[in-house]
């Protein structure tokens, strides 16, 4: 199993969601997302969505290309299976109403199946209330910056991946 491929970026869970999708594939799915409600990663084929529980502490986002995937790691919180088709070759971190985090070029257009896998979310949530309720009229919002990103907990989702096949061929002359 050997890596081929790593991204890493930081995002803001705006509404308490970060978005990774295909460079063409920008429209969002609200059954995808309600999805991820329950599973916390879901997506549509091109479009993933990562729950977090709070949406102010930053969190981490890694996207791993394999040979083959591995299995989530012990350490994980929870993990879920995923596919993802990029017809382009880029994916795009998305934070919802603050625009891009980054982008990924992958070493091939495709789809690519693996895991989606995360940790620290639970701890980073704890942290997030915690502070919510010591918050006071007179903070500043400086001081609310400085609370969140002194929070000890490292929230952080994990997609590894693998190419599986080339993405299938539009139909749009067929008209």
């Amino acid at each position: 199993m050997a890596l081929l491929a790593e991204y890493t970026v930081t995002a803001s869970p705006d509404r308490r969601v970060v978005e990774v999708y295909d460079a063409d594939a920008y429209l969002g799915d609200e059954a995808a997302m309600a999805a991820a409600e329950v599973q916390v990663v879901a997506g549509n084929g091109y479009h993933l969505y990562l729950l977090s529980l709070q949406s102010d502490i930053d969190v981490r986002i890694t996207v791993r290309v394999w040979d083959t995937p591995p299995k989530p790691p012990a350490e994980a919180e929870g993990h879920t299976p995923i596919s993802i088709e990029s017809e382009t070759g880029t994916l795009v971190v998305n934070q919802l109403t603050l625009g891009p985090a980054g982008e990924m070029t992958l070493p091939r257009p495709g789809v690519y199946e693996g895991y989606a896998w995360w940790a620290g979310r639970e701890a980073a949530s704890a942290y997030y209330d915690e502070t919510l309720t010591s918050i006071s009229d007179d903070w500043t919002l400086e001081q609310i910056r400085q609370a969140w990103n002194q929070c000890p907990a490292d929230e952080r989702y994990v997609l590894d991946l693998a190419f599986t096949r080339e993405s299938e061929p539009d139909d749009e002359d067929d008209d």
